[in-house]
């Protein structure tokens, strides 16, 4: 009983990272154009973390984006500037969706 609750709390604290980039997705109203693994109106995630999988610069790239927003790689539909998200939680969200596959 006691190694299944070591390898449970383990386990938990692994994911914790990614629900709490998850939590500031939702704080940052992220997820009210974006979702993990399906299109709304801005790309999935999952679909972003292989576009841009295997690119060196790819967390300073989509830092960028979300700070600056963008047109033009996904569509037609532009990102809009997030005003509301530092350079800080920027390069967290960046590094939260290229970890996701």
């Amino acid at each position: 009983m006691t190694r299944a609750l070591f390898i449970l709390a383990a386990a938990l604290t692994l994911a914790a990272p990614a629900d709490a980039d998850q939590a500031l997705a939702q704080a940052k109203n992220c997820l009210s154009c974006h979702s993990i693994d399906k299109k709304i109106v801005g790309p999935a995630y999952k679909d972003v973390a292989k576009k841009y999988a295997g690119q060196k610069d790819a967390a300073d790239k989509l830092t960028a984006k979300i700070m600056k927003g963008g047109a033009g790689v996904w569509g037609v539909v532009p990102m809009p500037v997030n005003s509301q998200v530092n350079e800080a939680e920027a390069r967290k969200l960046a590094n939260w969706v290229l970890s996701l596959k």
